[in-house]
């Protein structure tokens, strides 16, 4: 449940970051400069909220493990819950312009190439675990 709940608050994370944020958020004088606020909060907010789905990961695997509920759908989500974080993250980062689209290129198709050799060793019947 955790990794799915992980998996849905995604959007919610790149809106936060790309989306305008409205003034009356800050309840701020018509006066001041709301700009230069949203540029300055923005991207905190965004990392907390970022850290604090990447810290569910931990926590999901340590109470998976404590109660001995590891699951093959849970084998299978948490992994592609980490990509998909991480790719929108790099994505939403090319989107604002704070990097450069052939960095995002290089490690989003090395999650491809460890993906497809899991897979690969899944189908021999091999598992290669995710640590």
């Amino acid at each position: 449940m955790i990794t799915i709940i992980r998996v849905l608050l995604i959007p919610v994370f790149v809106v936060m970051l790309i989306a305008p944020w409205p003034e009356w958020l800050f309840m701020l004088d018509p006066m001041e400069n709301v700009d230069y606020i949203t540029a300055a909060v923005k991207p905190w907010v965004a990392a907390v909220v970022y850290a604090a789905l990447a810290l569910t990961d931990g926590v999901d695997g340590y109470i998976a493990r404590k109660r001995n509920e590891v699951t093959t759908l849970g084998k299978f989500m948490d992994p592609l819950a980490d990509k998909i974080l991480v790719a929108a993250a790099l994505l939403a980062l090319i989107e604002l312009g704070d990097l450069p689209s052939w960095i995002v290129l290089i490690i989003i198709s090395r999650e491809f190439i460890v993906s497809g050799l899991r897979m690969i060793c899944a189908a021999e019947g091999v598992i290669v675990a995710a640590r």
